[in-house]
């Protein structure tokens, strides 16, 4: 069952779980532009609910749950693949966020996806580029959000450099601010962890240079605004002199709450002192005199970046093709293993339940990357190369479709882990099991490298079995691939199936 094309659907909506709001786009595909029609947006702060052991709080899980209720009535009908949730730092960091993600993907309908921070970054570039005038040079793109702050390098749509620090307006609130008091010894030591944290970066970002800066998002877009409204820019920008003003006009006040400052809505006050802290420290590490705002963020990323996987580019195909480069894959080798795993895919789809084309993609791309650990060392490759994926920045791959991923090249020979595969429902444990028994079958017959021909097998399917009919005399005349099998069936019967060659 091929999935529809993005631009196919009649609406499309993204939404963007942040540490500090929860934001929806709905959208209408216009060939390989989109059209906004709605836009809604909420104050969860999630980030604030995560705890000294990085679990997120009943209460806060329920703020972001009763937000998505309300998101939930705009996409009600909306297609499987119209929809696409990204989750953010906060999440990245919970130890119970799959607790939320399950009960978030019950009310939403849709699957939830975990990024990295170089892939939020992507996906605000993405957002930001599309939103701005085409402009000559490079642009750097900061966006400070709730729990980690984003900075991007690039040119035309492509970006060149990604990072993400664990910086962000919720979190520095908590740490610094966390009675509402404000004092210049406590911006001041907000600001010096910025310092801190920008070290590790700053260099590499000035190498490369920009011609201009641009911000994103709510916090960029309320101290653009205050500063505009005390007479220091025009047009939401933020410029050196207006942050000396903001900040004299912040360390006025004693609490947040009296923060009356004309552009500071009251929701934002709590935060404000730890976001101005923060975009000070970047100006400064960075010798920013000025710094225009962008309404694209990584909301319309999401947007654009699924309209791109179907009609000019999906960028997870280059970063695979950019992994196997890296690592010096056989080529011809992958090619023929992700051509018998498919026709194999093909024959067992329906009674394996596999129909779906998500299941497709992930066995082409364990396909052609099962082998990226012989690069490491023969010795225990194919966990050297489950290792790579699962903790390498992936462009255009959740945490989710990594540690998928990753699995299966980890079990692609010798033992299955079967207890990786029982972290996952019964079902999707299934049939990731069976995808796996797949991709090994397709390197078992590609056991010889070259280009010997095989025969055409029949594959045959059932709950928990395989059975590969060979033409006649065939196997008998290559005991190596019978032996394989052999030893195959001694593998397969630990986790539970039944494999056969006739």
């Amino acid at each position: 069952m091929p999935r529809i094309p993005a631009e196919n659907f009649s609406l499309i909506a993204a939404i963007d779980l942040g540490s500090n709001s929860f934001h929806m786009v709905l959208a209408k595909p216009e060939q390989s532009e989109i059209r906004l029609l709605d836009r809604l947006g909420e104050k969860v702060q999630l980030a604030a609910g995560l705890n000294a052991q990085r679990h997120l709080s009943e209460e806060s899980i329920q703020r972001g749950l009763d937000c998505l209720r309300r998101f939930a009535q705009l996409i009600s009908g909306l297609p499987q693949g119209a929809v696409r949730i990204v989750g953010t730092n906060a999440l990245r960091e919970a130890h119970n966020r799959a607790e939320f993600i399950r009960r978030a993907q019950e009310i939403l309908g849709h699957p939830v996806e975990v990024i990295s921070g170089r892939e939020e970054a992507r996906l605000i570039y993405l957002g930001v580029s599309h939103s701005l005038p085409a402009a000559e040079g490079k642009r750097l793109v900061v966006d400070i959000g709730g729990g980690s702050t984003e900075f991007i390098i690039g040119e035309s749509f492509e970006p060149q450099l990604r990072e993400s620090l664990q910086m962000g307006s919720v979190s520095f609130t908590g740490r610094f601010f966390p009675d509402g008091k404000i004092t210049p010894a406590r911006y001041a030591q907000a600001y010096t962890a910025a310092r801190l944290e920008l070290m590790n970066i700053e260099k590499g970002l000035q190498r490369l240079g920009w011609q201009e800066a641009v911000g994103s998002s709510g916090t960029i877009r309320t101290v653009g605004q205050v500063i505009q409204n005390g007479g220091y820019s025009n047009n939401g920008e933020i410029t050196a002199d207006g942050l000396v003003w903001l900040k004299r006009k912040v360390l006025k006040q004693s609490e947040v709450d009296k923060l009356d400052l004309d552009g500071i809505k009251p929701d934002r006050r709590a935060i404000f002192p730890a976001g101005l802290a923060i975009i000070e420290a970047i100006f400064d590490a960075l010798q920013l005199r000025r710094m225009i705002y962008s309404e694209g963020a990584l909301r319309e990323g999401v947007l654009y970046d699924m309209l791109g996987r179907y009609h000019h580019e999906d960028v997870r195909e280059r970063t695979l093709s950019s992994l196997m480069e890296r690592y010096h894959v056989d080529l011809e080798q992958a090619a023929r293993v992700e051509a018998k795993a498919l026709s194999a895919l093909d024959q067992v789809a329906e009674p394996w339940g596999l129909q779906d084309e998500s299941y497709r993609e992930l066995l082409s791309w364990a396909s052609r990357v099962h082998e990226i650990g012989l690069d490491i060392a023969h010795y225990h490759y194919h966990k050297h190369g489950a290792y790579l994926i699962e903790h390498s920045d992936l462009a255009g791959f959740s945490r989710q479709d990594q540690q998928v991923l990753a699995l299966l090249v980890r079990s692609h020979r010798r033992n299955i882990p079967k207890e990786k595969f029982s972290e996952f429902s019964a079902d999707d444990g299934d049939k990731l099991v069976r995808l796996c028994i797949l991709l090994r079958v397709a390197i078992l017959f590609h056991h010889i490298r070259g280009t010997q021909e095989m025969p055409k097998v029949q594959f045959k399917a059932e709950e928990r079995s395989l059975e590969l009919i060979f033409p006649e005399g065939w196997l008998s005349a290559n005991p190596l691939t019978q032996a394989d099998f052999e030893q195959e069936a001694e593998w397969l019967a630990r986790v539970g199936y039944r494999i056969s060659a006739r």
